[in-house]
């Protein structure tokens, strides 16, 4: 009742994110879908590279690697369908409901991620400080992504809004990937961690011969690495902090997208709600398989590149092609799946990178056939980032219309899938580390064993390719097609309308009496 006039008046213009007929604008657009570069900015940093540098940089035992990994991951899958449960019953404030989780864990997350690149001077505390700060930013990290992934459910009633806005969504998370890292592999590939030459290595003429003229950085000291990752671990950290202020000042929150209000469930209703639906079970399911293939390939591909094909100081820049391809590809991807349905764009464009995944193992190490792999590799993994937030909002809608008493639950739905991909992730991420022990991995080594490099083929190519086919086995019973996701849109449409001439007939009921 008391507001500044003008405070008021910026605050209107600075939320206006729909129009007169319920579309977003295209400001609006951007700064929602610049809210989800933190995530992952941090995840590709993290993915890309906190297996090398637990292993080269903290200098950790494999075994302990792999249980900070696996740990980490794991934890982070249980504090999703938690934090979902809390966010679903949070009360609606000035800021919304999915707004103040976003604002309030920002500050804690950068703080935690950045002590994780942070090689401690206790070497018996090394083991305890990574699993205490991986956990914690996990966690904290977990408060922001599940509020905002709900939060298109809420920016628009509209489905084609929506879909429009996943598709800036996933161009800016895809492009944050790339941000991530190129921010991380050039500043650390600038002071990569020197090895240590080993028995592994040929001997001529009395010296060491290591790998070619790859190993010509011995002079950089490990301090300087342990510097490097400081620095870029910095520079991530204030991007999560500008994204999310531009998250928070340009995204308005709606109240209302016609959904009834409904009293808050217990979490375990939650669950079964969840897991009694088929079309989501099998919607995650599938996608659970894809995205554990990729995550194997991004968790081991900078091993890979490095020790078997041998391009130590080209990594980074391998990483840096994989990305940018998967930037471009969003947008011919967000065309395919309207001109061709989501199924469809699902098979060919998680299957595009099967050949490629062969090809990488199969032919005699070439850094020119790298850089092809990886620009194959990029269109998939663009199709493996914007199809399954696409196709949420689609099983959120087949819900409300099959179960139209119960609504406002859509943060459950979209934590419980990121727990199982959270989860697989720790599994591919443990059980790879914990394999790569076994085989016997020498840390900083300038050479791995014939074993670990067998080992790493595994994990970059078959192991995906099989998890690949898995998955869209599943994913051919998802029962969701065009057809059905348009009659949804009309269902919830006249659901919506209706809705709206009731509360019409009692305001003027109200009126009257």
């Amino acid at each position: 009742a008391h507001k500044n006039p003008m405070l008021s008046q910026y605050s209107d213009f600075l939320f206006k994110s729909v129009d007169n007929n319920g579309r977003l604008s295209m400001c609006s657009k951007l700064c929602y879908a610049i809210g989800g570069a933190p995530y992952q900015i941090t995840g590709s940093a993290l993915g890309f590279f906190l297996q090398i540098y637990l292993l080269d940089v903290a200098q950790l035992d494999p075994f302990y690697a792999s249980i900070i990994l696996f740990v980490g991951r794991a934890w982070d899958a249980v504090t999703d369908p938690t934090v979902g449960f809390l966010v679903s019953r949070s009360r609606w404030t000035r800021c919304g409901r999915m707004m103040p989780w976003i604002l309030i864990s920002t500050p804690f997350a950068v703080l935690t991620y950045f002590l994780i690149w942070y090689v401690p001077p206790v070497e018996q505390g090394k083991v305890l400080w990574y699993l205490v700060f991986y956990c914690l930013f996990q966690s904290l990290q977990t408060c922001f992504h599940v509020p905002y992934s709900a939060l298109t459910m809420f920016i628009s009633m509209d489905q084609k809004e929506r879909d429009s806005a996943t598709a800036y969504r996933m161009t800016v998370e895809v492009l944050g990937t790339v941000v991530g890292t190129a921010i991380q592999g050039q500043i650390v590939g600038r002071a990569i961690a020197p090895c240590l030459p080993g028995d592994l290595d040929v001997l001529d003429n009395g010296n060491s011969t290591l790998l070619g003229s790859d190993f010509n950085i011995t002079h950089i000291s490990l301090d300087e690495t342990k510097q490097a990752y400081l620095i870029a671990s910095a520079v991530i950290c204030t991007m999560y902090v500008l994204c999310a202020a531009v998250l928070f000042l340009g995204v308005r929150e709606q109240e209302e997208c016609g959904r009834l209000k409904t009293e808050p469930m217990s979490f375990f209703e939650g669950v079964r709600m969840v897991m009694g639906y088929g079309p989501y079970v099998k919607l995650v399911m599938g996608f659970l398989f894809t995205s554990l293939a990729f995550m194997l390939l991004e968790g081991n591909f900078a091993l890979f590149i490095t020790y078997t094909l041998g391009f130590r100081n080209d990594f980074q820049n391998i990483l840096l092609v994989i990305m940018l391809s998967g930037t471009l590809s969003i947008p011919f991807w967000q065309w395919f799946l309207i001109r061709f349905g989501k199924k469809t764009a699902v098979y060919i464009g998680i299957t595009w990178a099967v050949p490629f995944m062969i090809l990488i193992v199969c032919i005699e190490s070439s850094l020119i056939v790298a850089y092809v792999v990886s620009v194959a590799a990029g269109v998939s993994v663009a199709a493996a980032f914007l199809l399954p937030w696409s196709m949420l909002p689609d099983v959120v809608d087949d819900f409300k219309v099959k179960n139209p008493d119960s609504s406002g639950h859509e943060a459950i739905f979209y934590s419980f899938y990121v727990f199982f991909t959270k989860f697989a992730s720790g599994i591919s991420l443990g059980i790879s580390t914990l394999s790569l022990d076994f085989a016997g991995y020498v840390t900083r080594g300038c050479s791995q064993p014939d074993a670990v490099n067998l080992t790493l083929k595994v994990l970059v190519s078959p192991a995906p390719v099989v998890l690949i086919f898995l998955g869209l086995f599943i994913f051919k019973t998802y029962p969701i097609d065009e057809e059905r996701r348009q009659g949804n849109r009309k269902l919830l449409q006249e659901m919506r309308e209706s809705d709206q001439d009731s509360e019409t007939e009692s305001t003027e009921l109200g009126s009257v009496v």
